[in-house]
């Protein structure tokens, strides 16, 4: 018994210091404290002078045993208990009456979760403990005078786990305990003699009993359960929708839009490597859609378009603006223009400046997210702001009508790309 006890001991003790220092998951959501109480029998087996023993299954013989344990993480803990043997002599043995106390400080491991139990059951666990304490033996001699036997204990057992809910265990376990250094018998009949030590007395428990578990978590360290394998999934897979939503081009321009400057380029126009419209003159009209309005309808039509006295250029850059080419775009839930798309607002100022006599009106639309109603407000907010800078560019407030479009149904709300196109102010040439 010496060459299996002794080294589990040291084996148990050593690996619940060792892991108590382990990192535990980063959140730690269980419970870690826990009381067991446990009753049923004791058998031991020797030392007995001769005509002395005690029966197995006789039940005369009884033990009570009082933890408390703490757990460092889901495989390691520590555990403090008493135990109290009543021990009497079998029926067909002599007489005797003696009493065993113990106190033990044990180290714990979770058997259930070293062997992955988890993988096929959430009901039934199984521990392993193993530790040292100080007992003590009191009896009689045979002339009835009392004796107090002081001995070091060495003990190792299982304990069998039935989870009955997320506070209490019912448990069953088997100990066996070696003592050390004892010097009488059981029945206090006579003294062990020579060589009294590890090999020299046994004693086994047999117990059933409840465990509770305390602590403000739903779960304790001996169920919980932690999904690496899931949380690395997870993990991996938001980061891959995060590099899926930088590489969404809202606009089509090529340019990812985590990279784009300008994510509302006018659609199909040439744009630059951080997805601006190319426009190297300057007069708010893609180089692009500028070349093509000049093969359409003449080489001197765009650079005499904005003329106050070009009639015919003038309905050009009419349709232009009145069918939504020059747009001014807004980020969710703001007012503000993004600072990408204030060319539009420049377009409109170019024109109205010669073009004294016309007048705008300015539309404010949203997106379909939220209350129809604020976003009827946010609109009518974002028309009024382009307003506001159109007055202190030098437009006369007169010039300008703001109308509030709520929201813009046209496009799939459930798509984060289209509902960026539709937050924006347009403008009407009156």
């Amino acid at each position: 018994m010496r060459k299996i006890v002794l080294p589990f001991v040291v084996f148990v003790s050593s690996l619940a210091f060792v892991n108590a220092q382990e990192a535990e998951p980063e959140k730690a959501d269980y419970n870690k404290w826990s009381v067991e109480l446990n009753g049923g029998l004791s058998k031991p087996t020797k030392p007995f002078a001769g005509g002395y023993y005690v029966g197995t299954f006789e039940f005369n013989s009884l033990h009570g045993d009082l933890g408390v344990r703490y757990m460092f993480n889901p495989k390691f803990g520590l555990k403090a208990d008493v135990g109290y043997d009543k021990i009497e002599n079998g029926d067909k043995s002599s007489t005797f009456d003696s009493s065993y106390m113990r106190f033990n400080l044990q180290g714990v491991v979770n058997l259930g979760r070293v062997l992955n139990f988890e993988d096929w059951t959430n009901t039934f666990g199984l521990l392993g403990h193993a530790g040292i304490g100080y007992g003590l033996i009191n009896g009689e001699y045979l002339s009835g005078d009392e004796y107090t036997d002081n001995v070091g204990v060495f003990m190792a057992g299982l304990t069998g786990q039935v989870k009955l809910s997320d506070r209490f265990v019912l448990n069953a376990d088997f100990t066996a305990i070696n003592n050390m250094d004892q010097d009488r018998t059981w029945d206090g009949a006579t003294h062990v003699g020579k060589g009294r030590g590890f090999e020299k007395s046994f004693v086994y428990n047999a117990t059933l009993g409840l465990t509770v578990y305390f602590g403000k978590n739903q779960q304790h360290a001996d169920w919980v359960v932690f999904t690496a394998v899931d949380d690395e999934l997870t993990d991996l897979e938001e980061r891959i929708a995060e590099l899926e939503g930088m590489l969404v081009d809202s606009d089509k321009d090529g340019v990812p839009d985590y990279l784009d400057m300008e994510p509302n380029s006018t659609p199909g126009v040439a744009v630059d490597s951080k997805g601006r419209a190319v426009d190297t003159n300057g007069n708010g009209i893609p180089d692009e859609l500028e070349g093509y309005l000049e093969t359409k309808y003449g080489v001197d039509a765009m650079k005499s378009a904005l003329a106050a006295d070009s009639k015919g250029n003038n309905e050009l850059v009419k349709e232009f603006i009145n069918g939504g080419y020059v747009t001014t775009y807004f980020d969710f839930d703001k007012d503000q223009p993004t600072n990408v798309s204030s060319h539009g607002i420049d377009f409109i100022r170019t024109y109205l400046l010669n073009n004294p006599s016309a007048s705008i009106d300015i539309f404010g639309h949203a997106d379909e997210v939220g209350n129809a109603d604020y976003n009827y407000g946010l609109a009518n907010r974002r028309a009024q702001n382009v307003k506001n800078i159109l007055v202190k560019a030098g437009i006369s407030e007169n010039r300008l009508n703001v109308v509030s479009k709520g929201e813009d149904s046209s496009v799939e709300p459930s798509s984060t790309g289209a509902r960026k196109l539709v937050r924006r102010v347009t403008f009407q040439i009156k």
